[in-house]
């Protein structure tokens, strides 16, 4: 379905709330990870309130669509999307990490309603992603399988693993956006493990590959659509994105992967996010 201008601006101020919310989690918390939840904030906004069927007050629908987050440091940005799209209270929120809470430092299946795998170790997502594909498709089943990863998390054997089984098995029912950052924890990707050429190591494994501006609503919804049509391969998208989107000192520096501002830097990133989120109502008005 065609996104329309207005459409697409609501879903940028919502993007841009779940930023500012991401900031708050994370000083709340005392620890956690920056640069990766804020630059998929975009991703996870058109996911949960666009692409995906689901139901936030139904959260184990048995048709609706799963969501497996395999870079589960991330967490903070699903955590937002969620409350914000129904799942649980917004004041939630500040709970991240805290002692007996529902929102973990990994997602946790037990914990939390809508959240379908416990992750942790990187890599181990997209196998859980193809067994779920793989029984639904045994199942005939139709609703579609997301798998969300990180580029440095493809420094990891397992997951060529599960890329080969998907291709020759056509699970044409899965979806991987991959969070191209380009960065990881310890440096950029490509001085760290070499990731290039990426696309053809995914057509080479037998899958369908889209390259989108990881930022750019109707991209991201675009490309889910397109996954959905295509019927005879799983589908790869490479989201292009800018690790700490919004917040100025963070963006392309790797250092901000696994840590958070300081109370100071935490005002100055909420400035820049509401300054940001002022220029996209005026453009919408």
């Amino acid at each position: 379905m065609h996104l329309s201008d207005v459409e697409a601006k609501k879903l940028d101020i919502k993007a841009n709330q779940i930023r500012k919310d991401i900031i708050k989690m994370l000083v709340k918390a005392g620890s956690g990870h920056s640069a990766g939840p804020l630059g998929m904030a975009d991703v996870f906004t058109a996911l949960y309130f666009n692409v995906l069927n689901h139901r936030p007050k139904q959260p184990t629908w048995p048709e609706r669509d799963r969501l497996v987050l395999s870079n589960g440091h991330i967490c903070p940005v699903q955590y937002a999307a969620m409350a914000h799209a129904g799942y649980f209270p917004i004041k939630e929120l500040s709970t991240l990490r805290k002692f007996k809470t529902r929102l973990q430092g990994h997602p946790h299946r037990a914990a939390l309603p809508g959240i379908e795998v416990t992750s942790g170790p990187l890599g181990e997502g997209i196998s859980q992603a193809c067994g779920i594909a793989y029984a639904a498709r045994m199942d005939k089943k139709k609703y579609n399988i997301y798998c969300m990863m990180g580029d440095g998390e493809l420094d990891e054997g397992i997951v060529w693993e599960a890329f080969m089984f998907a291709g020759k098995q056509a699970l044409a029912n899965l979806t991987v956006i991959i969070d191209r950052n380009n960065i990881q924890i310890d440096g950029n990707t490509e001085d760290v493990m070499p990731l290039e050429p990426l696309r053809e190591k995914f057509e080479a494994f037998g899958w369908y590959v889209i390259d989108i501006d990881g930022h750019n609503i109707t991209e991201i919804i675009d490309a889910c659509a397109e996954a959905k049509a295509v019927v005879e391969k799983p589908v790869a998208i490479i989201a292009h994105t800018i690790p700490g989107k919004g917040v100025d000192f963070m963006e392309y520096d790797f250092t901000w992967h696994g840590r958070i501002p300081k109370s100071d830097e935490a005002k100055i990133a909420l400035n820049e996010l509401r300054t940001l989120g002022g220029k996209i109502k005026s453009e919408h008005e």
